[in-house]
């Protein structure tokens, strides 16, 4: 690992530094040659490694969701309606949200935490997003060549490795080379403004409560004046000056005013954030305070009936759903968690009635539909499962969560050409070739496969030999440059 670590870093220490100075000038995109395509194929295969590779990266669908139907709000009202995003949730206490090449936007718990208002958060996505549209990120390292933008992947592919090493040195190596990255791609001042002008507009257009973002930015400014050298993760990659919060209070000022309540998905998260992020005797301490505190919120109830189920106080935790259940306005999230006190209390059966009802009344909400699944391959249907994870597949074909069920039900299923063949689904996704093209050969052995799906097999086996082939080839010629 540390040698292969040596070799990335050194690669990407030749590449020349870019500076403000040379940057084209502002909207000059024509200037760059990193286009749309590899832009996205660039963030593509970061967003593969932090995935499937990173173990801070938070896979809860719930969360998830939340922050995508957040940010597809407001790109749905901003500049570039019709361009693609992804927006995930990175497990991490820092104060900070990055865009990555290609419409990929990250968020950290602690920002999610920090925001006091959903504006607020709502505000973080509405600039990232401007930086994406605005194609800031291109502009900063597109006169890089072709090569010196895989050697970047690779950096940041090596920096995700090192944090989840238990070797200091490898983590030390890598910490200093990303404070060295940070400082490149930090964006300039031009940058920043234009992405807050547009962050403004999005917001109002997307019905926020505009304020959020000048307040916002003063607290993250007042943090780093209190830390000093220790400022937030985003005031390092967003350089805050008093001028640009100045401009914001302007431009505000000749806003509409509008007050907007947070939507209760919004209080949700947080309480499971919260509810998830200290050891579980912690987590039921801190939520009972917040409950004390509260005045009977029932986000405030939902995040300490999680924190009693994952201390498995499953008696306390089962009166107080049962009680918001009754009490307060149905909530997809507090269904979720009561299928999931049923599913701990080993009735399945329960689960998948709870979930069916709730996905009827919630058809918008995704995590309820993979929680039915996996109710259902729970409670023995996994016929109902399988066909549930293929219907979904129609429209999320690259969803691996997807394919990692309909394998769990072809096998539950006894049919073994079948869960291959999903199995080497979900290696392909994950970048793992060699281990999809043996899936696929298993599946072709498996005996119980008809005419059709072994064609299908067959026919998916040439594309991942000939994409596997394409790769390697690509890998010469990035060593021979």
């Amino acid at each position: 690992m540390l040698k292969r670590l040596f070799i990335l870093l050194l690669c990407v220490a030749l590449v020349p530094r870019v500076t403000a100075a040379d940057l084209p000038d502002l909207g000059d995109v024509a200037a760059s040659e990193l286009s749309p395509l590899s832009e996205r194929r660039l963030g593509e295969r970061i967003m593969r490694e932090i995935r499937f590779r990173d173990p801070a990266y938070l896979d809860d669908l719930e969360i998830e969701s939340y922050v995508n139907r957040l940010g597809r709000r407001l790109v749905a009202a901003g500049s570039d309606p019709d361009r693609g995003f992804d927006f995930f949730v990175i497990r991490d206490p820092t104060l900070n949200a990055f865009a990555l090449p290609g419409g990929f936007i990250g968020v950290h718990t602690g920002l999610i935490l920090a925001a006091e208002s959903e504006s607020e958060l709502a505000s973080v996505l509405g600039h990232e997003i401007a930086h994406v549209t605005q194609r800031h990120i291109a502009q900063l390292v597109g006169r890089q060549s072709q090569s010196s933008m895989l050697m970047l992947a690779s950096l940041l592919v090596a920096i995700l490795a090192a944090r989840s090493n238990s070797e200091v040195s490898e983590a030390a190596i890598a910490a200093g080379q990303a404070g060295a990255i940070q400082s490149q791609l930090g964006y300039s001042r031009s940058f920043e403004r234009e992405a807050d002008r547009l962050g403004l507009q999005t917001l109002e257009n997307a019905g926020f409560d505009v304020r959020g973002m000048p307040s916002f930015f003063e607290r993250l400014q007042r943090a780093s004046r209190l830390y000093e050298n220790n400022a937030p993760s985003y005031l390092r990659t967003h350089p805050l000056t008093g001028e640009r919060i100045a401009d914001m209070e302007n431009r505000v000022g000749q806003m509409r005013y509008r007050q907007v309540p947070d939507s209760p998905d919004f209080g949700y998260v947080r309480a499971k954030l919260r509810a998830s992020s200290n050891a579980p005797l912690d987590a039921v301490r801190e939520m009972e305070s917040v409950v004390a505190k509260s005045d009977g919120d029932a986000a405030a109830r939902y995040g300490l009936a999680r924190a009693l189920l994952r201390a498995n106080r499953l008696d306390e935790a089962d009166r107080l759903v049962a009680a918001l259940r009754r009490d307060a306005a149905t909530s997809p999230f507090v269904e979720a968690l009561a299928a999931e006190l049923r599913l701990a209390r080993r009735d399945p059966a329960a689960a998948v009635e709870i979930l069916d009802a709730a996905r009827a009344r919630f058809p918008e909400y995704p995590s309820l539909r993979y929680a039915l699944i996996d109710a259902q391959l729970a409670a023995g249907r996994a016929g109902e499962a399988a066909a549930a994870a293929r219907s979904a597949l129609v429209d999320r074909s690259d969803d691996s969560r997807l394919w990692a069920f309909v394998a769990r039900a072809e096998a539950a299923r006894g049919k073994r050409a079948a869960q291959h063949r999903a199995q080497a689904e979900v290696y392909a996704l994950r970048g793992s070739l060699p281990a999809a093209i043996e899936q696929l050969e298993i599946a072709r052995r498996a005996g119980d496969g008809d005419f059709y799906e072994l064609s299908a097999i067959d026919a998916r086996m040439r594309e991942l030999k000939a994409e596997e082939r394409e790769q390697r080839r690509d890998e010469r010629d990035g060593q021979g440059r």
